[in-house]
């Protein structure tokens, strides 16, 4: 396997206008905040975000105009309240919002893995979830005759995985929650993998790999890369930061606050 390390700067070239930004992590958990500041940086435009869950990293890009459509079954930066940038631009009516629920994700997601342009479920009939997602087809079952929901299959371009350890070959440990961390990363044309450290494959822990390198392009040695999410073992989340964070939104100085994150050494 080759060496796929390459500097934060160069991880994110090819990423183009427009594509789906599938983002990894759970809630306010290993979200890959040193790869989405330094995507920032390059302002890119009219990105679909697809998130199992949606927190702070993602709150920075649609705040920062990155993002024109969201598919996420939530977002929300958990005890600490509303994602202040989401919330605002979707009431706005600045955003559009394709709404999801864990099915619907999952379904999409497996449908991909599976090479299949749908997925069938039961659990959605007959709730008003059909009235948010027009899109939605029924399809009859081909054996019973039972009618089906059909979830169409929905992939990212470029996956983002922050983890707790990685080789130089992509091999990572992600250590729990681990969301469609692993679905995302099969499925994109370019996954791109941080890590708190990034050491030799023998160093690794026995059977603690999650993702394959296999499914990795590029590996990216970032200390502190979720802060101020957390990234467990390794550090909690930084509550402080969090606050520091509503309050710069609330007293509309976001953009001065990203400009301190991108150029601070911590994250």
């Amino acid at each position: 396997m080759p060496d796929k390390r390459v500097a934060l700067d160069r991880a994110l070239d090819g990423i183009r206008d427009g594509c789906t930004l599938g983002v990894g992590g759970m809630t306010l958990y290993r979200r890959p905040m040193r790869l989405v500041l330094e995507l920032i940086r390059r302002e890119p435009r009219d990105l679909t975000l697809l998130a199992f869950t949606a927190g702070l990293e993602c709150d920075l890009l649609v705040g920062t105009g990155c993002i024109a459509r969201t598919r996420t079954c939530y977002f929300g930066l958990e005890a600490f309240g509303l994602a202040p940038m989401f919330t605002a631009l979707a009431t706005a009516g600045n955003l559009q919002v394709v709404e999801e629920t864990e099915g619907t994700l999952a379904a999409g997601l497996r449908a991909s893995l599976a090479g299949v342009g749908f997925m069938p479920v039961r659990g959605i009939r007959g709730t008003d979830f059909m009235k948010a997602r027009p899109d939605l087809k029924t399809v009859a079952c081909p054996y019973t005759g039972e009618e089906l929901l059909a979830v169409p299959a929905i992939r990212p371009d470029v996956a983002l995985i922050h983890a707790v350890q990685c080789d130089p070959e992509g091999n990572a440990v992600l250590v729990g929650n681990l969301g469609v961390d692993l679905e995302l990363a099969a499925l994109a044309d370019l996954t791109i993998v941080s890590a708190e450290e990034v050491v030799p494959t023998e160093k690794l822990p026995e059977r603690g790999v999650n993702l394959i390198g296999l499914a990795v392009d590029r590996v990216v040695e970032a200390p502190h890369g979720a802060w101020p999410t957390s990234c467990y073992p390794k550090y909690p989340f930084d509550g402080e930061a969090l606050l520091r964070y509503g309050k710069a939104c609330r007293d509309q100085e976001f953009f001065e606050l990203v400009k301190e994150w991108q150029t601070s050494g911590r994250s």
